[in-house]
Parts: C-alpha cells; sequence; structure tokens
C-alpha cells in the first residue's frame, strides 16, 4: 500500500508540474541561457561546491567579493527548480539533493556570520529549523516515502534568509549599521514562513 500524503500535499513529478510565479519569470530571461547540456542537478551539485568558496570569501571578510558571490550561489537554488520544471527534468536525486544543498549554504552562513554579529541564540535557532527540516526529509527518504517538493511557504523563507543574510553582509560590508535591524526582521519573518512550511507538510 502506497503511502498517503496530507490532503494538501503533491508530490511533484515531470507528469504533474506544477510553475510558480518566478519559473515564468526565469523562462524568458534566465533559462534560455542554460544550454541544454546543463541539466538542474548539475546546478544543485555547483551550489554544493561553491559553498566553501562563499565561506572562504566570508570568513576572511571579504565581502566585495563575497557579498555578489553569495548572492549568485543562492539565487541557484532558483535556477536549478525553474530548469527542473520547465524541461521535465525533475529527479528523485533532485528533489532531496537541491532543498539539502540550500540548507549547507544557508546553515553554514548561519553559524559564520549570524552567530557571530547577531546573536548566538537566534543563529542556532535558524540553524535547528533548517536541520529539523533536513531531518523531515532525510527520515522520508529512509522510510521510502515520496520526498516532497517545498511549498510556497518553503520558497518564501528561502527568499527570506537569502535577503535577510544579504543586508547582514552589507552593514558588515559597507559600514550600514540601519540594515543590521532590517536582517533580524527578515530572518524572523523567514522563521514564520518555515513553521508554515513545517505545518503544510505535516511534519
Amino acid at each position: 500500500m502506497e503511502p498517503r500524503l496530507p490532503h494538501n500535499i503533491q508530490m511533484m513529478t515531470n507528469e504533474t508540474i506544477r510553475l510558480y510565479p518566478h519559473d515564468y519569470l526565469l523562462k524568458y530571461t534566465v533559462v534560455p541561457l542554460v544550454p541544454r547540456f546543463v541539466k538542474p542537478n548539475h546546478i544543485t551539485v555547483f551550489r554544493m561546491i561553491a559553498t566553501p568558496f562563499v565561506l572562504w570569501l566570508l570568513y576572511i571578510q571579504n565581502y566585495q567579493w563575497g557579498v555578489p558571490v553569495f548572492i549568485f550561489v543562492a539565487c541557484t537554488d532558483a535556477l536549478d527548480g525553474s530548469v527542473a520544471r520547465l524541461r521535465k527534468e525533475i529527479t528523485v536525486w533532485g528533489t532531496f539533493f537541491d532543498p539539502l544543498a540550500d540548507k549547507i549554504l544557508m546553515g553554514s552562513v548561519f553559524i559564520l556570520i549570524v552567530m557571530q554579529h547577531i546573536n548566538i541564540l537566534f543563529g542556532l535557532l535558524l540553524l535547528m529549523v533548517e536541520v529539523v527540516i533536513g531531518l523531515g526529509g532525510l527520515y522520508r527518504r529512509m522510510k521510502g516515502l515520496p520526498i516532497l517538493t517545498a511549498n510556497i511557504y518553503g520558497k518564501t523563507k528561502m527568499v527570506l534568509q537569502v535577503i535577510g543574510v544579504t543586508f547582514l553582509l552589507l552593514a558588515l560590508g559597507h559600514g550600514i549599521k540601519l540594515f543590521i535591524p532590517f536582517s533580524i526582521g527578515t530572518f524572523s519573518l523567514a522563521l514564520v514562513f518555515a513553521l508554515m512550511s513545517l505545518w503544510t507538510y505535516g511534519l
């Protein structure tokens, strides 16, 4: 007997693709520039490989390069998903490792930057939420249950996290202290969307 999903969740496959708003934007802008031989999973692997370079730039406080490189690497999260949906190249591997790559990137930045420059408890809270979501995906994989694709709450959470980190890095790199409370507020909102994502997943 196949496991039943909550009524508001459907596992996305190449036969049941649902496009998100940003997919329509990328469809006519960035995705056409991605060669056909570049698969979504290649972009995911690139994000994993690039994460240590992002962390190194931030560690040595080279924010001139660190900020744009972080934004570029973080934005590949939207790109690999859009390529997979628009070209019908969704895979089980990508469904699991795409969000894992995001959590490795964001979790590492939380440890390196947020805990040091905002508050260690706040950074731990952000990290803990990511760990819980990741463990949920790992549990489903180990039990042979369908790996759930991120819903709109999860995607919004990721966008807010990227904005929050960017605000913080701009504050550190350019001395714009006003951006720090904006960063904290954005992270707090991201936490709300993370909890909503967990709730709708039924984890």
